[in-house]
C-alpha cells in the first residue's frame, strides 16, 4: 500500500498562539525582536492600505486575502530585514492583484516603495501573451530589480515560500507547475544568496507535490534509519564533546539530518537505495574563532579514521555564496560513516541565513549591495542578460545560471576561477574572454592535451590553445554548463545564421524575379519594394533576405508584391495546393498545428517531445523540411533555440478525433497485480495501450513502461493522477526529449 506523507517542515512557522492567522503586532514585534523597529504610524499605514484593497478578495483556502501580505510581511521581519523591507511585503499584490497604480502608490507613499512593489510585481498575462514568454518577461523583470536593490528577490523568496506552504488548495495540475518553477528557480535563488534553510524548505515542499510516492516512501525510511541510529548518534557526540575538552577547545556541538529532497537527489544520482545511504546526518562543531575550526580538525582526524578523498576547506575556498566550512568525512568503530563540519559563529550563521546574516542596510543607504558583494552574481547574469534579446532565452540561461560554483580551477597565472560541475574547458575560455571561446582549438589541463568534452575538476590548473580558423559550432551548445558560454555561442551563430539565411535569400528572391524577366536590382530597389517592407514591419532589405532564407516567408510571396501586373508571368508555381495536398500525406498529424502568417509552411510534430492538444507548443524553422513544432518543456528546445530568429508562432488547429501516442514511466511496488491494476485504470480513462514491458529495479521495486494513446493534455493529465493515485504507485513520468 502506498505510504502517508507527512508534509514537510517549514524553519519558519506561524509564531504561537497566531494558528488562526496573523496579526500586524506580531509583525511589529519580530522588527523589534530584530532591532528594526521603526516607524508604527508608517507601518499601521501601509497595513491598512494594503487591507483596504485587498478587502474583498479571498485566497483560494477561504481566508481573507490578507493573510498572505501579513504572512509575508512577518517572515521578512524574522529574516531580520528593514522596514522597507518589510512594507514590501505588505503591499507586494496590491500592483499585480487590485486596481492600484504605481503612481498611486508613489503618491501615497513614496517613490522608493512604490519602485520595490513593481519590482516584484509580476509581467501582466494577456491574451495575445503566451504563458512561458510572460513568465520568462517577469524573471527578466525581477532581476534587472533585484541588481538595483536586492529587497526585491527577498521579498518574492517570502512571497513564493508562503504560496508554497499553502499549496495544498490550488489544483493538482497548478500544484506541479508552481512546485517545477520553485524548484527550477527559486530554491537556487535562495542557495545563491547563502539562505539555506529558506532554499532547503522550497525543495522538500516541491519535491512533495511533484514526487509523492517517492517523498512518502524516502520519508518513511529515513525515520525508520534515525531510530536505529539513535545510539550511535549520541556516542559519537559525547566522545566528540570529550576528546575537545581534553584538548582544551570550546565549541558548541550539534547534528543534523539531511533533508528528504538532498537525500533523493543523492539516491538518483548515484543510483542506490536508503540502506546505502551513510552520510544522511552531519555533526556540526561551531568554534569561537578560525583558529580554532583547524585545531578542531586536527583533533578528530587523531581521534576517528578519516575517509580519503572526503576533506573539502571551503574556508580557505568560500563557495560562490559565501559559504565556509571545513567538511570532513570520519569511519566510526562499526564502520558507519559520518560527516563533520567545522566553523565559526559567524560562518554558521552565513551559512543558513545567507544574505540575511550580511544585512547592513540603514535608511538612505544604497550602497548596501556593493559592501558586501554577496549578489555579485546577479550582476554577472545583468551583464549576460544585455546580448539576450528573447525573454525564453534569457529564462533558460538563467535556470542554468542559478545551481551552484562547485569545481575551483586555476588559470596559468594562478588565478582562482569557480565554475558548475560538469563544466567543460570551453567555459574556461569563455570565462577569460570571448574571443578566446570563439576561436578555441583544444586545452591543456594540468599540462596535458585533452578533448574540449574534458570534466575540469577542482585544482586543475587550464591553459587554453587558439586557432584563428576556429569557429563556434551547433555542437558546442551541448558541451558548456555556464551561461556566459551559451550566450556567447548562441550570439555568434544567431549572427552567423542570419549572415548565411540572407545569402540564400537573395538568390532564391533573385531567382524567382528572372523567373519573370525582371532586373532583381529593378525589383529590389523600386517604390514597390519600400512599400513592402514598410507594410510588413521589416526594417530593410537585408532582413528580408534572412526571412527568406529561412523559410519564414516564401518567395512566392514576396515577388507579386514587386511586380506589376504586366511583368508577373502566367506560368507562376502555386505552391500552395502543392503544400495542402503534401500535408495531407504526412504522418505527423499535421493538420492540427496552424502556422500564423503562413498556410504554406508544412508543420509536424517533434518525435522527441511528441507535443499534445492543449500543451503550450514552439515552433522552429529548419531547412528544407518546414516547421518542427516542439512542446515549450522539450529539453531539447533549450539548444534549438539559439537562434530566436527561427523560431515561428504556432497553435492548435483542431483536435477532432485524433489520438497521440506518449510514453509513461511508472516506478512501482513488484507486487502481484500490479499490472492489472494499472491496465484497468487506463481502459477505464479510453486509453488504448500501444505496447507494455515491466521490469525489476532492485528487490521489491518495479518499472513499468508503457506506450499508451491519449486524446490532449487534459486526458493525460487525468490519466496520470489516476494512476498516481493507484496503491503501490510510487511515480509516475513522461518521457521526453532524446
Amino acid at each position: 500500500m502506498a505510504t502517508a506523507r507527512p508534509r514537510p517542515p517549514v524553519a519558519l512557522s506561524v509564531p504561537t498562539g497566531a494558528e488562526s492567522g496573523l496579526e500586524l503586532q506580531a509583525v511589529i514585534s519580530q522588527l523589534e525582536k530584530a532591532g528594526r523597529a521603526g516607524d508604527r504610524e508608517l507601518i499601521e499605514s501601509v497595513y491598512e492600505f494594503s487591507a483596504d484593497k485587498h478587502s474583498d478578495q479571498r485566497r483560494r483556502s477561504g481566508e481573507p486575502y490578507l493573510t498572505h501580505p501579513l504572512y509575508v510581511a512577518w517572515t521578512l521581519a524574522a529574516w531580520g530585514f528593514d522596514q522597507t523591507c518589510v512594507l514590501v511585503g505588505l503591499l507586494h499584490d496590491v500592483l499585480e492583484d487590485t486596481l492600484t497604480t504605481r503612481e498611486v502608490l508613489e503618491k501615497e507613499f513614496g517613490r522608493e516603495l512604490a519602485s520595490l512593489v513593481d519590482g516584484v510585481t509580476k509581467i501582466g498575462q494577456h491574451a495575445y501573451v503566451r504563458r512561458d514568454e510572460a513568465q520568462a518577461e517577469t524573471f527578466r523583470k525581477l532581476i534587472l530589480a533585484s541588481v538595483r536593490d536586492v529587497r526585491v528577490i527577498l521579498v518574492k523568496l517570502a512571497d513564493r515560500l508562503h504560496n508554497m506552504m499553502t499549496l495544498e488548495h490550488m489544483r493538482p495540475e497548478a500544484q506541479r507547475r508552481i512546485a517545477r518553477e520553485t524548484l527550477e528557480i527559486y530554491a537556487p535563488i535562495a542557495h545563491r544568496l547563502g539562505m539555506a534553510q529558506v532554499q532547503a524548505d522550497l525543495e522538500d515542499l516541491s519535491f512533495y507535490y511533484l514526487r509523492p510516492g517517492p517523498y512518502a516512501e524516502l520519508h518513511a525510511k529515513v525515520q525508520e534509519k534515525l531510530k536505529g541510529a539513535k545510539s550511535g548518534i549520541q556516542k559519537v557526540r559525547e566522545r566528540l564533546k570529550v576528546e575537545l575538552a581534553e584538548n582544551g577547545l570550546e565549541a558548541a556541538i550539534s547534528f543534523r539530518v539531511k533533508r528528504l529532497y538532498s537525500i533523493y537527489q543523492k539516491l538518483r544520482r548515484q543510483g542506490v537505495d536508503v540502506a546505502q545511504l551513510y552520510d544522511y546526518l552531519a555533526f556540526r562543531v561551531v568554534t569561537k574563532d578560525l583558529r580554532d575550526c583547524y585545531a578542531v580538525l586536527g583533533v578528530i582526524h587523531q581521534a576517528w579514521q578519516p575517509v580519503p578523498g572526503r576533506f573539502k576547506d571551503y574556508i580557505a575556498m568560500p563557495k560562490g555564496n559565501l559559504y565556509q566550512s571545513l567538511h570532513t568525512t570520519l569511519l566510526a568503530p562499526g564502520g558507519q560513516p559520518f560527516e563533520v563540519q567545522i566553523r565559526t559563529h559567524e560562518m554558521d550563521s552565513i551559512a543558513e541565513r545567507g544574505i540575511a546574516a550580511h544585512w547592513r542596510y540603514k535608511e538612505g543607504d544604497q550602497d548596501q549591495a556593493e559592501e558586501s558583494g554577496k549578489i555579485a552574481w546577479l550582476r554577472q547574469v545583468l551583464d549576460w542578460q544585455k546580448e539576450v534579446d528573447d525573454p525564453r532565452t534569457f529564462l533558460t540561461a538563467l535556470k542554468l545560471d542559478l545551481y551552484p560554483d562547485e569545481v575551483y580551477t586555476l588559470t596559468p597565472k594562478g588565478d582562482v576561477l569557480a565554475f558548475p560541475r560538469g563544466a567543460m574547458p570551453l567555459d574556461f575560455a569563455y570565462r577569460i574572454h570571448t574571443e578566446l571561446g570563439h576561436h578555441c582549438s583544444g586545452a591543456r589541463v594540468n599540462g596535458k592535451l585533452v578533448p574540449l568534452r574534458t570534466e575540469i575538476q577542482t585544482g586543475d590548473r587550464i591553459e587554453i590553445m587558439t586557432n584563428p580558423n576556429r569557429y563556434p559550432s551547433g555542437d558546442w551548445l551541448g558541451l558548456v554548463k555556464t551561461s556566459r558560454a551559451k550566450s556567447k555561442i548562441r550570439h555568434w551563430l544567431n549572427t552567423e545564421q542570419k549572415k548565411r539565411a540572407g545569402e540564400i535569400g537573395r538568390r532564391l528572391l533573385e531567382r524567382a524575379v528572372r523567373k519573370h524577366k525582371v532586373s532583381p536590382k529593378k525589383a529590389f530597389e523600386g517604390e514597390r519594394m519600400a512599400t513592402y517592407l514598410e507594410k510588413e514591419g521589416i526594417a530593410n532589405l537585408e532582413d528580408l533576405f534572412s526571412r527568406v532564407g529561412f523559410g519564414r516567408v516564401s518567395p512566392t510571396q514576396v515577388v507579386p508584391r514587386l511586380l506589376s501586373g504586366e511583368e508577373l508571368s502566367t506560368t507562376e508555381e502555386k505552391p500552395s495546393r502543392l503544400m495542402t495536398a503534401v500535408s495531407k500525406m504526412l504522418p505527423f498529424g499535421s493538420a492540427s498545428i496552424a502556422v500564423r502568417g503562413d498556410g504554406d509552411m508544412l508543420a509536424y510534430l517533434a518525435k522527441c517531445c511528441k507535443p499534445l492538444p492543449g500543451e503550450e507548443i514552439i515552433g522552429y524553422i529548419t531547412r528544407g523540411k518546414g516547421v518542427s513544432v516542439h512542446s515549450a518543456e522539450c529539453p531539447n528546445v533549450r539548444n534549438l533555440m539559439y537562434d530566436p530568429g527561427r523560431e515561428i508562432e504556432v497553435s492548435w488547429a483542431r483536435t477532432g478525433d485524433e489520438v497521440y501516442s506518449i510514453q509513461l514511466e511508472i516506478e512501482t511496488e513488484d507486487e502481484p497485480g500490479m499490472l492489472a491494476r494499472l491496465t484497468e485504470t487506463m481502459t477505464k480513462l479510453g486509453s488504448n495501450i500501444k505496447q507494455i514491458n515491466a521490469s525489476t529495479l532492485q528487490p521489491g521495486r518495479g518499472l513499468i513502461d508503457v506506450v499508451v494513446e491519449v486524446r490532449n493534455r487534459k486526458h493525460f493529465e487525468r490519466l496520470s493522477l489516476a494512476i498516481q493515485d493507484l496503491p503501490g504507485v510510487f511515480e509516475v513520468s513522461r518521457r521526453m526529449g532524446s
